[in-house]
């Protein structure tokens, strides 16, 4: 679903249903808020953002929704900090990168396949999932630093 973005909420019921899930209203609203805000974000974002908007969802309700998600293979779980759980509705493999002055995490496209899911590894294991991270600092931070520099020369 990585080229969905602006889908109505009755293709998004249509997309779940086709995905054996039960459209309840927040389980769309969830899956509408990913798909408009491709940012990677967690639970406590999700939750922070649709409060408002929905007063009976609960944080339970996110994570559970997001948890049957993963399990569909409609979203994945992303785990670049120990503490982190992102998630992100672009289920095609990529890395990604995170900034490590303004914490935004980035999808980065890769140049060829780091290798086939299912694929079995010299030593026997056989590969299901496949992550890549980056991490340093984004352009915008760069280029804040930069003018930053650039103004207290003056």
């Amino acid at each position: 679903m990585s080229d969905d973005i602006g889908l109505s909420l009755d293709e998004l019921r249509e997309h779940l249903e086709k995905e054996g899930i039960q459209p309840s209203y927040h389980r769309l609203k969830i899956l509408e808020y990913m798909m408009n805000h491709r940012t990677h974000p967690t639970v406590d974002i999700i939750y922070k953002n649709l409060s408002k908007e929905i007063p009976t969802l609960s944080k339970t309700t996110v994570y559970n929704t997001l948890k049957l998600f993963v399990g569909k293979g409609i979203v994945q779980e992303l785990t670049i900090e120990e503490k982190e759980v992102r998630y992100d509705t672009d289920t095609t493999q990529h890395a990604h990168f995170k900034c490590i002055e303004c914490g935004g995490v980035y999808d980065v496209a890769l140049e060829y396949t780091i290798v086939e899911l299912g694929t079995v590894t010299d030593e026997g294991h056989k590969v299901i999932d496949c992550q890549v991270y980056l991490k340093g600092i984004c352009k915008d931070c760069l280029k804040s630093a930069q003018n930053q520099i650039i103004f207290s020369k003056s």
